[in-house]
């Protein structure tokens, strides 16, 4: 305390000399990554991405892009397939210190243990993510009268925490326990950049996703024929 006093009168006997006091450089720590990519840092890497606002998809070969759109046109998901596996991906408003990948683990290993199903903590690709079974729907049933029930899956959960966004993916078919059958969607999870925007949002809201011009005339088209809202995207990744 006694030096921090006479450090004080040091400081402003300087200031009463007019000497301005040396800057204070504060070292801001950043961590590397190979992707996923904030829009600020993605790379020119030549892959083309499908914008749905607030998730630049690539567009890999082999891959198909699925957007659901509910009535209003508003896209509510967005998956990848390869072959009999499927990446869906969320994205989330996040705060600015990070962390929420470590809060939410917790909350879907709980989860999936109360539906008895069963998630770990494991090391992959991207850090820490949970490995192991969920439930999902099954197959219709053959009378159509009773609803679907219940298949466990084996799932992979991945989880990267962004400069004020959380991206969420999970890996479900073949891919959630074959690593080789995984380095496919591994490889687009990677290349996919988030567009966070400068919009105060409240953490874990989900952020605005949106359908390039062409795929909502095409959703608007097959909802007007009563047909199910949501598109796919050829392997070539175009939106049409």
């Amino acid at each position: 305390m006694p030096f921090g006093r006479r450090r004080n009168r040091i400081d402003r006997s300087l200031r009463e000399r007019g000497v301005p006091p040396e800057p204070q450089v504060r070292q801001r720590e950043e961590t590397g990554t190979s992707g996923p990519w904030d829009v600020a840092d993605a790379p020119e890497d030549g892959v083309a991405r499908v914008d749905l606002g607030a998730l630049r998809l690539p567009a890999l070969s082999g891959m198909e892009l699925r957007v659901d759109v509910n009535p209003q046109q508003q896209v509510v998901g967005a998956s990848l397939r390869s072959g009999e596996s499927m990446l869906q991906l969320s994205v989330f408003a996040a705060p600015r210190a990070g962390g929420l990948w470590d809060e939410v683990r917790v909350e879907l290993a709980r989860s999936a243990s109360g539906q008895g199903a069963s998630l770990r903590e494991v090391e992959g690709p991207f850090g820490t993510e949970l490995a192991g079974t969920v439930l999902l729907p099954g197959p219709a049933q053959p009378d159509g009268t009773a609803p679907p029930r219940p298949v466990r899956r084996p799932a992979r959960f991945l989880g990267v925490d962004g400069p004020r966004w959380f991206l969420r993916g999970m890996l479900t078919g073949p891919a959630a326990a074959d690593p080789d059958q995984a380095a496919a969607l591994e490889e687009a999870f990677r290349a996919v950049v988030v567009v966070r925007g400068t919009a105060a949002m409240p953490v874990r809201d989900q952020l605005p996703l949106t359908l390039p011009p062409q795929a909502a005339a095409q959703v608007a088209r097959q909802q007007a024929a009563g047909r199910p809202g949501g598109t796919g995207t050829p392997p070539s990744g175009g939106a049409g």
